[in-house]
């Protein structure tokens, strides 16, 4: 019944920008903590951002002051402003939510979009 679904990914060059949307859709009665992850092949997958719902945030060390998490709670919506993107920066961008869902179950858990490429390369 929830449904996450990220956008926004593609092809760029370095130096380039990009933004990434995640909107949770459903039968959701709140949501705490929002975050982007990335995963390359063959790596492990890392968290990139994070966001509290007061709108506290936290980044990587490798992408502090080039990319800005921010978050729409009227839409359910998170965001992930990529600026300045590396090549290293190629990976796979994953939303996750902690949610509490009207199913009955008064504990948040932890959803995940199916995730968007982010290609940089020239």
């Amino acid at each position: 019944q929830v449904q996450m679904v990220e956008s926004g990914g593609g092809l760029v060059q370095p130096g380039g920008s990009l933004r990434l949307s995640c909107a949770a859709s459903g039968s959701i009665l709140s949501i705490n903590v929002m975050g982007w992850y990335r995963q390359a092949p063959g790596k492990e997958r890392e968290l990139v951002a994070g966001i509290t719902s007061g709108g506290w945030a936290n980044y990587a060390d490798s992408v502090k002051g080039r990319f800005t998490i921010s978050r729409d709670n009227a839409k359910n919506t998170v965001y992930l402003q990529m600026n300045s993107l590396k090549p290293e920066d190629t990976a796979v961008y994953l939303c996750n939510a902690d949610l509490l869902v009207g199913d009955g179950n008064w504990s948040y858990r932890d959803y995940w979009g199916k995730g968007t490429l982010v290609t940089v390369s020239s």
